[in-house]
């Protein structure tokens, strides 16, 4: 009877003679590759304070392609200058999240007269991204454009050498 009485006060403690599971494998990370990058982008909105319906029609469907050296980071965050293309220069990361798969991020740049602010959200493996941008450019506090657009990102190789002037 004492057996049953310790087995049962044992059970209702919540102890067992079986040993607590492992912890989970946390998965490896997801790390963009550096390397030369073709990046696609696709104007999906454009507008200005003065825009007229034949420049956002004529803006909107707009696609560009950029060949990158991209180098990334110990942290695993690409070179934000390459992210930003043509929107900004000198870019920082802010408010940024870029893990298993998923980027969720800010890109602070200097863009002309004035900065620009692009967020960022998408998806990634470690040679594509699909991300989709939304930027803002301001120039003496106030707005002088915003856009949106589609970017994708595919790695082509290793970065070419930069070729002398």
């Amino acid at each position: 009877m004492r057996g049953i009485l310790a087995a049962t006060v044992m059970l209702l403690a919540g102890c067992s003679a079986a040993e607590a599971p492992p912890p989970e494998k946390e998965d490896a990370p997801i790390l963009l590759k550096a390397g030369q990058w073709t990046m696609n982008r696709t104007i999906t909105g454009y507008n200005t304070p003065t825009i007229t319906a034949e420049e956002y029609a004529r803006m909107v469907g707009t696609k560009s392609t950029a060949e990158v050296c991209v180098a990334v980071a110990s942290n695993g965050y690409p070179d934000a200058d390459a992210l930003a293309g043509e929107e900004g220069k000198d870019c920082t990361y802010k408010e940024t999240s870029i893990r298993k798969g998923r980027f969720i991020g800010t890109l602070s740049c200097k863009a002309g007269k004035g900065t620009s602010e692009l967020v960022m959200e998408g998806n990634y493996t470690p040679e594509t991204m699909t991300l989709g941008v939304s930027m803002t450019r301001t120039e003496g506090g106030k707005a002088v454009l915003r856009t949106t657009h589609d970017l994708s990102g595919k790695r082509t190789g290793e970065c070419r050498a930069a070729v002398p002037a």
